[in-house]
């Protein structure tokens, strides 16, 4: 539960019952187990409401797989830069090491009409 082991725990409690007093801390606890009552009953309904929706799909989901702490951004890039098997509908535009400029006067130079893009402008 969040990383907090028993001693942690222990240190919290510890610390509350200085801060809040002898007197006030069980009105806080009663508060503090309201507060989770009810969150656990939200949850609940938010799960009820989504297998409602989502009909007999809901339990062919695998929610281990959509966790969001199971990504790791390395491990995604590197699959996506070491992909064997190039896509055929993307073109691979390799650098000339020449400018654009560069590119423009010698398309003039050559006599030809220099590239311009519709779409750009």
């Amino acid at each position: 539960m969040f990383g907090l082991t028993f001693d942690k725990l222990l240190v919290i409690g510890v610390i509350a019952v200085f801060l809040l007093g002898p007197e006030r801390l069980p009105h806080y606890a009663s508060q503090l187990a309201k507060l989770v009552r009810n969150l656990r009953t939200m949850a609940d309904g938010a799960k009820e409401r989504l297998r409602d929706e989502m009909g007999p799909e809901f339990d062919d989901v695998d929610w281990k797989k959509l966790d969001p702490r199971q990504y790791d951004p390395r491990r995604i890039i590197r699959e996506a830069l070491i992909d064997d098997e190039p896509d055929e509908a993307v073109a691979v535009v390799r650098p000339s090491g020449e400018s654009a400029y560069a590119k423009r006067q010698r398309l003039l130079d050559e006599g030809k009409e220099a590239p311009f893009d519709n779409e750009a402008t």
